[in-house]
């Protein structure tokens, strides 16, 4: 790196007592000479920072020639990654002259310190002024960010933006202008804000936007914020609300269909309150009304085309041109099908033809329909079916409450579940019948308007309840069996099919816990009816009822034994009676006794002969 000794001054003007001897000069001469040395040899002095040229770059090194003996050497980590970038061959740049000569013979420059020096009095100068500084991010650190202006400075993460930054990853390696909050020479630190920059020019902005806009004024904004409700759009330092109904003559669920955060948009202020700073803007304003013509474009009946433009739980809804929409409702869709997701029949974009039903212009709503494209098939249910009429059709649908049974396309009945059996007490349809199966069925009553046709099932046979006070009367004693069990009674199937219950309370004289300890589901039994009421169509049974009969019959007759020995005639009988009288009441005695024991007898043999089996004569036995 050491360069011809002829082409350099220093060489020339090594010792001026030397030439002396050599040459003769004149005193002007030896004037300028030293005057040049002088230059030269304070341009060189450490600590000094010159300005140099880029001669070569590698992987550890930039090579710069500051017009001295040989190049200056630069390490390469004094630079930034983002300097690293920038840095050309030939360009020039400021150094701070570190060494004259290094252990290779080289001369030792630093950009850093050169930099730091000449950064320092810049920013203290801006500090003391309240300037603006520009810096590049260079990385993240604890708490913020890392900014270069000239030397590192520290931006917390509370004066990056006026809004709150959750990533700061976007920040690094751009540049942004702060302003200065804290210096310290001594120590070397340096608080910058990029908030308090923007606050200032928002400041700012903001009186020269209030000054100059004025309604039905078209302006480019930046979308600050998105809400439920609309948009807050920056327009030259001050927001405005862009509404989500000023958005689209169309129909939008949320604002974030047609913007995003960032995003530059043209807006018309719609009105302005200069004294309260508020702005309201419009995006659909820029267009004409597309609802102004739309009753001549799409009479009342008309068959028209459209696009599905979006799907919801009660309805499609249909763009027929841009910026109106119109609502096919669910019960719009068909006249014989019950559809309840529409996604499974339609999809968004597809083209569909409708029927224009209703209109209304100033709240810009359109009632379409796709089923009435088709006749309507309830406009002769009246000539084909009466009421009272028996039916044949097919389950089209089971519900918790009943069955639909389809008469003829388009035209379902419905079958209640309390109409469809008189006597059995049914949970949900589906445990007797499943879609598709064939069943009879009476017409109770049809409303064409309504468009219901009520159904019966049970009514094709004779309503067994009519007579139940006759069949069935209190007291009377019946025979039945467990056809369900539930925490509160059992329910016994009589041979009429009519079901009575058992409430818990009356299956035994004592206290019982569970149904299934004292009774279970098959088991045949007899009962008392205690209970029965035709309108409500209830029957009440009893066991503990028909043991208490027959323990009132076996007391019964303990009285009438009782009373007939009550009634024997007594006789006297003296204190020292003689031996025949003493035999009389002896016999006396023993009448009464046997006949009181033949009553007992008598009882208890005819408990016998009530728990044998009948005797069947020799024909019935074989």
């Amino acid at each position: 790196m050491l360069k011809d000794d002829n082409s350099t001054i220093m060489d020339r003007m090594v010792d001026l007592e030397l030439l002396d001897e050599q040459c003769q000069i004149s005193d002007v001469q030896r004037q300028e000479m030293e005057q040049e040395y002088e230059k030269i040899a304070n341009n060189f002095k450490v600590g000094k920072v010159i300005t140099g040229k880029i001669v070569s770059k590698d992987n550890s090194n930039v090579i710069v020639d500051v017009s001295f003996k040989s190049d200056g050497i630069v390490p390469l980590y004094e630079f930034s990654s983002f300097e690293i970038e920038k840095l050309k061959v030939g360009d020039d740049i400021e150094v701070l002259f570190d060494r004259i000569e290094d252990e290779d013979g080289g001369v030792g420059l630093s950009y850093q310190k050169a930099k730091s020096l000449k950064a320092w009095d810049k920013i203290l100068s801006q500090a003391e002024e309240d300037e603006p500084v520009r810096g590049i991010v260079t990385n993240k650190v604890k708490g913020g960010l890392s900014v270069d202006i000239g030397i590192p400075a520290f931006l917390p993460g509370s004066q990056v933006d006026m809004q709150r930054v959750t990533d700061f990853d976007h920040f690094v390696g751009t540049e942004v202008v702060c302003k200065i909050l804290k210096v310290n020479k001594k120590r070397g630190n340096v608080i910058v804000s990029r908030r308090k920059y923007l606050e200032e020019q928002r400041s700012e902005d903001k009186k020269k936007a209030l000054e100059i806009i004025e309604e039905n004024q078209v302006l480019q904004g930046v979308v600050k914020n998105i809400t439920n409700y609309g948009v807050f759009v920056d327009v030259g330092g001050i927001d405005g609300l862009l509404h989500i109904t000023d958005m689209s003559w169309g129909r939008i669920a949320h604002p974030s269909e047609l913007v995003k955060i960032g995003e530059t948009i043209t807006v018309k202020v719609i009105s302005f309150d200069k004294d309260h700073e508020k702005i309201s803007l419009g995006i659909k304003q820029l267009e004409s009304n597309p609802w102004k013509d739309v009753e001549g474009t799409y009479p009342i009946g008309s068959n028209i085309k459209g696009r599905v433009s979006s799907i919801t739980d009660y309805g499609l809804f249909v763009e027929v041109s841009k910026g109106v929409e119109g609502l096919v409702h669910i019960s719009e869709i068909s006249w014989t099908e019950r559809i309840s997701n529409l996604s499974k029949h339609y999809s968004v974009g597809s083209e569909i033809n409708v029927v224009v039903v209703a209109l209304d212009k100033d709240n810009r709503r359109m009632s379409l329909s796709i089923k009435r494209l088709d006749d309507d098939p309830w406009k002769v249910v009246a000539d084909k079916f009466k009421v009272g009429e028996n039916i044949t059709g097919t389950i089209s649908n089971i519900t918790d409450f009943g069955v639909f049974v389809r008469l003829y396309d388009g035209v379902d009945g419905l079958v209640h579940i309390s109409d469809i059996s008189w006597t059995e007490h049914i949970v949900h349809p589906g445990d007797r019948y499943k879609k598709g199966d064939e069943v009879s069925a009476v017409i109770l009553a049809m409303d064409t308007e309504n468009r219901k046709i009520s159904l019966g099932i049970k009514q094709l046979e004779n309503d067994p309840w009519q007579n139940i006070d006759e069949q069935y009367p209190v007291g009377k004693i019946v025979e039945g069996v467990v056809s369900k069990v539930t925490n509160f009674g059992a329910f016994i199937k009589l041979d009429s099919g009519i079901e009575g219950l058992v409430h818990i309370s009356e299956l035994s004289d004592k206290e019982v816990e569970k149904v299934d300890d004292v009774i279970k589901v098959g088991d045949k039994a007899q009962f008392k009816v205690i209970k029965v009421s035709k309108d409500e169509r209830k029957l009440g049974l009893s066991v503990r009822a028909l043991k208490e009969k027959a323990e009132s019959k076996e007391i019964a007759k303990e009285k009438v034994v009782r009373k007939a020995v009550v009634a024997a005639p007594k006789k006297k009988v003296s204190v020292a009676p003689k031996k025949k009288e003493t035999k009389r009441v002896a016999e006396s005695t023993s009448g009464i006794k046997s006949a009181l024991q033949q009553a007992l007898m008598d009882h208890a043999e005819r408990m016998k002969d009530d728990s044998k089996p009948v005797k069947k004569d020799k024909k019935e036995e074989k």
